[in-house]
């Protein structure tokens, strides 16, 4: 005979507890979604309508911050999802159930500039948020943290390419310009992962998701991680149009954004950084967490990389290092099926 799995403790408390919240003693939940964390999200129905409950063990992810932020969102306008019912010590929390799809699912070329528009509205209330105390700043530390994630994970591991010596030097005097250039843009909150993945298009929206690790930061990072998606491309000159028109709008409503020549300028840059991180991050999703389709959007980032690079001289050195060493590896692994 074969033992039966033993039941999962945690399923048997979520469940428990989400028919106390919402008095429904025959709730059922069903898995709606996973969070690149240790959260996880399940739907249930209930005679009021569908809920979400979110579950986030207290010994791998603390719900509080997510819900510091929430409340911290939600008294300056942005649309978040609304709590319903909390047991904080428990990690668990009962939310409105905003929909299935996000603004990945639905965006396409002829409603992106309406739901572009909708999208700056919720981040014009966000950056215009007084950031409270204590919050993290996008400080040189963490700048520098994230751009070795490039040097460690995508070049090191993925290409395979020794970082040591002239190249060593070469990375290094490009993250010292990318960095030098974040640290002088003038600072606002910033979401971190502002992307059409973490939007939901609903009434008041679209709700925004995922805030949990906003920084005091950069002005210009949110819109480049709006309008340069990890998941989705668009036109340069879309993306631009859109950059040059959250300009306009963030000036009218008072927000610290420079003349527009140097908010392209500082957006390039920023952007470039954001770029490099994410290659280290879906690099190491593949090679040390077992999850190698994030990977496969690496040609996306050399691509916007390759568009904003040429305008930038300081940045030469990482076009050389993208021609010598990350082009040939990918077309080899490309031509051999990997």
């Amino acid at each position: 005979m074969h033992d039966l799995p033993s039941p999962d403790p945690r399923a048997a408390a979520r469940t428990d507890w989400a028919r106390g919240a919402t008095g429904d003693a025959a709730l059922e939940l069903h898995r709606a979604s996973a969070d690149a964390g240790f959260r996880s999200y399940w739907r249930g129905a209930t005679r009021d309508g569908s809920r979400i409950v979110m579950d986030s063990p207290p010994a791998l992810e603390d719900v509080r911050p997510w819900l510091a932020m929430r409340d911290v969102l939600e008294s300056g306008g942005v649309r978040v999802p609304r709590v319903l019912a909390r047991d904080v010590d428990a990690g668990f929390l009962l939310l409105e159930d905003l929909g299935a799809d996000t603004y990945l699912h639905v965006i396409d070329a002829a409603n992106a500039d309406a739901l572009f528009d909708g999208a700056i509205d919720q981040l014009l209330r966000l950056q215009a948020i007084a950031p409270p105390a204590g919050l993290p700043a996008y400080d040189e530390a963490l700048l520098v943290r994230e751009l070795r994630l490039f040097d460690e994970w995508f070049l090191a591991r993925h290409v395979g390419v020794l970082v040591d010596g002239a190249l060593q030097a070469a990375l290094a005097g490009v993250h010292r310009h990318l960095v030098d250039a974040a640290l002088a843009q003038p600072r606002v909150l910033v979401h971190r992962d502002y992307m059409p993945r973490n939007l939901m298009p609903v009434p008041g929206g679209p709700a925004v998701l995922d805030f949990q690790d906003a920084v005091v930061g950069p002005i210009a990072y949110d819109p480049v991680s709006l309008f340069k998606d990890a998941f989705l491309s668009w036109p340069a000159e879309r993306v631009h149009a859109w950059l040059a028109h959250y300009h306009a709008r963030a000036r009218d409503a008072g927000l610290p954004v420079p003349a527009l020549e140097r908010f392209m300028h500082d957006a390039d840059l920023i952007g470039v950084q954001r770029h490099l991180k994410v290659l280290g991050i879906f690099a190491r999703l593949h090679h040390r967490d077992g999850k190698p389709k994030y990977v496969a959007d690496a040609p996306r980032f050399i691509g916007y990389l390759d568009e904003v690079l040429p305008r930038h001289p300081a940045l030469e050195p990482l076009a050389r290092i993208l021609d010598a060493h990350v082009r040939p590896a990918m077309a080899a692994r490309a031509a051999g099926g990997a």
